[in-house]
């Protein structure tokens, strides 16, 4: 069993070394994978649908301690989620929603005892983190913790028609699956009409396309390009599919 990060803590910032030194205090030995660290920055909505094509990559049973939480220090709450044999520790935020309304078996807890210590502004660290340990050292279900029918914050899991995320090629995911999609359909974003071709090398130089990529989101390229700067796209932009 592995503990998974996924968070938008930034991966040269001051904060996942101290998520990293609790899980290691109270789950020592469990190996820690940076699932991703520059998650859609306050962006649930955008997080939850990287965060559920991403997860589908990963062997049941891992633990995922997921953080996208602007609203850390409201009275939003935590949870515990089993979702196809995977567990995810999470702010009780709408994070997990496509995961939830996508998963066949489910199970979820809300986390009802946090340690007296935790600080106003890190959850993740002081709240989240010593769940996730509980969970990956074999604590769990405990006394932290109340079962409840459902999390509290649910998003809709259908396909989100915007970018979702940017990677350091410039490359650009969306939140629509491609599987099923005809390769004939192209794909608009703002003025442009995009169409599809099976991976970079097939695609003209300075050229657009469209194709699916290894986690299973339409994704925009150019190939050698960056993408995102040469289209003038960001994270939120609406997409969606020529008539």
């Amino acid at each position: 069993m592995a503990l998974l990060l996924f968070t938008d803590f930034g991966a040269s910032d001051l904060y996942v070394g101290q998520v990293e030194s609790v899980v290691d205090r109270y789950a020592p030995g469990v190996r820690i994978i940076h699932l991703l660290n520059e998650a859609p920055r306050f962006n649930v909505v955008a997080s939850a649908h990287l965060l559920a094509a991403m997860a589908a990559q990963v062997p049941r049973g891992h633990v995922f301690l997921a953080i996208v939480d602007p609203g850390v220090g409201s009275e939003r709450g935590g949870i515990v989620a089993r979702i196809d044999g995977r567990t995810y520790v999470a702010p009780d935020n709408g994070l997990l929603s496509v995961l939830w309304a996508r998963g066949t078996v489910k199970s979820v807890w809300k986390i009802t005892t946090w340690p007296d210590t935790a600080s106003v502004s890190f959850h993740g660290r002081d709240v989240f983190a010593p769940a996730a340990a509980a969970v990956a050292t074999g604590e769990f279900p405990n006394e932290t913790v109340t079962q409840i029918a459902e999390p509290s914050a649910l998003l809709p899991g259908e396909d989100l028609a915007e970018i979702i995320y940017i990677d350091h090629y410039g490359n650009v995911m969306t939140g629509l699956r491609g599987q099923g999609q005809s390769t004939e359909r192209q794909l608009v974003i703002a003025d442009l009409r995009i169409g599809h071709a099976r991976v970079f090398h097939d695609a003209p130089k300075g050229q657009p396309f469209w194709y699916a990529n290894s986690i299973g989101l339409i994704e925009v390229a150019m190939p050698g390009e960056d993408a995102a700067e040469a289209l003038n796209l960001r994270i939120g932009q609406p997409v969606g599919w020529a008539a």
